[in-house]
């Protein structure tokens, strides 16, 4: 999982489905996955890359960019969207393909391999959507955002062309750092990506006579809740026609707790994302909730006038939101080098276990040198004879990465002035090592240190450019190794899942390529289209407000200023919670699965530090509503909770599109529907009856 990107909504445990290559059921004895389908016939890798393929691919990767902008602008947190991506690539093609059977049109049949192509090509598009810094580093560098924290530095405003040009240079070269270890992460390391096991469980199930049932009936759920999802959001919109209108800002614990932002705003999305979410994720960002809007943000208010200054807006990063701002970042600073501390040394203990007695690292072109006398099932034959059929020479890749790295050091300095050649230079130098780690931690614990590398890369570079421009360089620093460690694990969990459903990795690779390319022109589309939208994006409070920009920029003010950025006693606030933070993930890993599995996460806890708990009682009614269920029907619950969970997102997701269009024409809701207290309540009936 990333910092800010929830990615286990698909459990670990679902992704171990085989044993020895058989599949685990009770009675045994059941025929291996391979087995059962050995007759039918594996395409060739130009024959996985279909038209209706990319088709589809392009039009999901539309409305899963829509849905994680939406998540990104609004609170920061993204769910794993693989099984809604999984199942409705396979319903839309399944749908097209019987359609033209029943017509004696259909020239191929709809196969598991290029169900993976969609399926890779719509995460590796939507993914865009995150690792792009819509919500975090990009926006941070806008004026707006400047001064929001009170920074008189220099900014860059959002523009579509150079945001574009700036993804496709430093988007893919994650993709050509790790290509080469794809054998040795695979096949040779045997690593279990969890994510992309699970994926790899689910594409099979589907192409089950069994599978494709059970799959017919959770598109019809899904659909059935989208549609609400999405009529709801349209029923909500007619109360919005001005500020703190409408159901989202209903004060379900009364008009004080309301002000404390505890409430419950009617959400679908974070329903839904409460349902795909473990319960402790939920739970922990409720704790951190309370624990901020309803212990110390209060307490430390009363020491307004001798902490901060009295008279200065509640927006001023010197008053209280100077506090909210960064004892969150303490506490995600402090989670992230813990978990950075942790992946890193399992890496290169795993790494050292794995090449121990061996002279060289195995590469994708060359032999293993491990001992092959030992036997190995069927599945395992199978799926590396189909894995290493099609090879992709590590000259290409050598090459592709150097390319591509002399032109994004050329052209970088040209989009941000403040970046010179030499800091990009440097970066470059170290990513394929960082990628490589970052690739094999996620494949020991599915756990993706993407932005903790970026904040790491915000500090270096933001304190190596100093005072001149050092905020700028820090936060595109940021991009550039955020995307590229990123697409580097994205691009290893996905040859886990071809290797399982015996895709070939050309295809992978350049449905990969296809997919990374959709979502340097989509996703930032879809956030012009939320940036001018909207009068108020970015703003506290808005319906949009891109919580964690505010969060990236001030950890580059941080790195530039040092710690004379912080108000009184905030410094002292930030190294306990610093502390507390590595003291909680420590107590979690030593206590094992068990009991630790009871302590709540710090990085969850921080997010609603700045934003409020709001969002977390919508997870939590998520969460209630999944337990209950496994209660009344484990079975039925596990089969059809992410179904469902993934219509009311998507439903409210796709929501914000015509919701976009209609700001744009300048269509405003009718009404203004506001829960005032009752003072407020008693004036107007006062004013009114004079």
């Amino acid at each position: 999982m990333d910092v800010e990107r929830i990615d286990n909504g698909i459990n670990a445990e679902e992704g171990e489905y085989e044993k020895n290559g058989k599949k685990e059921v009770k009675g045994g004895g059941e025929k291996s996955v391979e087995e059962i389908s050995e007759s039918q016939e594996v395409p060739l890798w130009k024959n996985q890359l279909t038209i209706r393929a990319f088709g589809v691919s392009f039009l999901l990767s539309i409305m899963f960019s829509f849905i994680v902008m939406k998540l990104n602008l609004t609170t920061g947190i993204i769910p794993s969207l693989n099984v809604s991506a999984g199942l409705l690539g396979f319903f839309f093609v399944k749908t097209w393909t019987k359609m033209l059977q029943k017509s004696g049109l259909l020239k191929q049949p709809f196969t598991r391999q290029e169900n993976t192509v969609i399926q890779t090509c719509v995460v590796a598009s939507s993914g865009i959507a995150f690792s792009g810094g819509f919500g975090s580093y990009l926006f941070g560098m806008s004026e707006r955002i400047a001064k929001q924290s009170d920074d008189n530095g220099s900014f860059k405003n959002p523009s579509l062309g150079w945001i574009i040009g700036f993804l496709f240079v430093v988007s893919f070269l994650g993709l050509f750092s790790v290509l080469p270890l794809r054998k040795i992460m695979v096949i040779d390391f045997k690593l279990t990506y969890p994510s992309g096991t699970a994926t790899a469980h689910l594409i099979n199930s589907f192409h089950t006579p069994q599978g494709a049932k059970l799959a017919k009936k959770q598109v019809r759920a899904l659909g059935k809740f989208f549609s609400f999802s999405f009529l709801w959001g349209f029923f909500q919109w007619f109360f919005t026609a001005g500020e703190d209108c409408g159901f989202v800002n209903f004060p379900t614990f009364g008009i004080k707790a309301y002000k404390n932002k505890f409430y419950f705003d009617f959400s679908t999305t974070y329903v839904g994302v409460g349902m795909i979410c473990p319960y402790i994720i939920n739970i922990s960002v409720l704790l951190g909730g309370i624990l901020s809007w309803g212990l110390m943000w209060p307490l430390i208010e009363t020491r307004k006038g001798d902490w901060y200054p009295a008279g200065i807006p509640a927006s001023n990063m010197h008053g209280l939101q100077g506090y909210k701002v960064f004892i969150a970042i303490a506490m995600i600073l402090g989670d992230g080098l813990y978990n950075f501390f942790k992946v890193f040394s399992r890496t290169l203990t795993g790494l050292f276990r794995q090449v121990r007695g061996k002279q060289s690292l195995p590469v994708a072109n060359r032999p293993s040198t491990s001992d092959t006398s030992k036997k190995i099932s069927y599945d395992d034959q199978r799926r590396t004879e189909i894995f290493l059929k099609d090879q992709i020479p590590v000259w290409f890749s050598v090459a592709g990465y150097v390319t591509i790295a002399i032109i994004s050091t050329i052209a970088l300095p040209h989009v941000f002035h403040d970046l010179k050649w030499y800091y990009i230079l440097v970066i470059y130098m170290f990513a394929p090592t960082l990628a490589f780690c970052n690739a094999y931690g996620c494949g020991l614990t599915d756990w993706s240190l993407a932005s903790t590398y970026g904040k790491l890369a915000i500090f270096t570079i933001g304190a190596w450019a100093g005072s001149h421009g050092g905020v700028l360089a820090g936060l595109a620093a940021c991009g550039v190794m955020m995307n590229i460690v990123s697409t580097a694990s994205d691009l290893m969990q996905d040859f886990k899942t071809g290797y399982l459903t015996l895709a070939s990795p050309r295809a992978m690779f350049v449905s990969q390529v296809i997919g990374t390319a959709m979502g340097c022109i989509v996703s930032p589309c879809v956030f012009w289209l939320f940036y001018k939208a909207f009068d108020n994006f970015g703003v506290p409070d808005s319906q949009y407000p891109a919580p964690f920009a505010i969060v990236y920029r001030n950890m580059a003010i941080l790195g530039v200023q040092g710690f004379s950025a912080l108000p009184k006693n905030c410094l002292l606030l930030c190294y306990g919670f610093f502390g507390a933070a590595i003291l909680i993930n420590f107590m979690k890993d030593m206590m094992g699965k068990k009991w630790g599995s009871f302590i709540p996460l710090p990085m969850a806890m921080a997010i609603p530090f700045y934003i409020g708990p709001y969002f977390a009682i919508d997870m939590c009614i998520g969460s209630l509503i999944l337990f209950v269920w496994e209660k009344l029907n484990k079975a039925k619950a596990d089969a059809f909770a992410p179904a469902v969970a993934s219509g009311l997102i998507c439903g409210d997701g796709i929501w914000a599109l015509p919701s976009s269009i209609l700001a744009l024409a300048g269509v405003k809701p009718p009404i203004c529907m506001k829960f005032l207290s009752r003072a407020t309540n008693a004036k107007v009936d006062t004013f009114l009856g004079s």
